[in-house]
């Protein structure tokens, strides 16, 4: 049984997008507080506030954009996660690497994802809990592949 001293995974998950100032994307996230997750759950951020976990207030993101889903292995004592691309009106590049419609990839710990016009940064924190997980967001003044050098590769 998981215990509140159970130190839980956490995924920080960090948005930009070119006009977050001025549209009000991220009003429905829960920005600046950590979230508790069951790891049974995929984590799905989409349009639909109703069919996913989260949702960005944007009509040009798919009602189901992506989920995550966490998992683990024998091997290794951690929880991992996957993402899953819901769109099938979009592509979702993952660190670089293409993910059409129901394509699934592991996610290593430190991911930059973009769709549409976003860019989110996914790094996960290792924790020893089994059951659950948290997530904490936020918006970056700046976008991520600005960065000269990101993830190990030039972009």
């Amino acid at each position: 049984m998981e215990t509140e001293e159970d130190l839980l995974t956490l995924l920080h998950i960090k948005f930009y997008h070119p006009q977050q100032h001025c549209k009000g994307l991220y009003n429905s996230l829960p920005l600046g507080t950590r979230s508790r997750c069951s790891a049974d759950d995929p984590l799905r951020l989409g349009r639909d506030a109703q069919a996913c976990t989260y949702s960005l207030v944007d009509h040009k993101v798919s009602r189901k954009q992506l989920a995550l889903n966490a998992y683990r292995t024998p091997k290794s004592p951690d929880m991992l996660f996957s993402i899953q691309n819901l769109s099938q009106r979009g592509r979702l590049s993952v660190n670089g690497s293409s993910l059409g419609y129901l394509e699934r990839m592991d996610l290593p710990d430190k991911t930059l994802i973009r769709f549409l016009e976003y860019e989110m940064v996914i790094i996960r924190e290792s924790g020893e809990a089994k059951t659950s997980f948290e997530v904490d967001m936020e918006v970056l003044t700046v976008p991520p592949s600005r960065e000269t050098m990101v993830f190990g590769h030039q972009l």
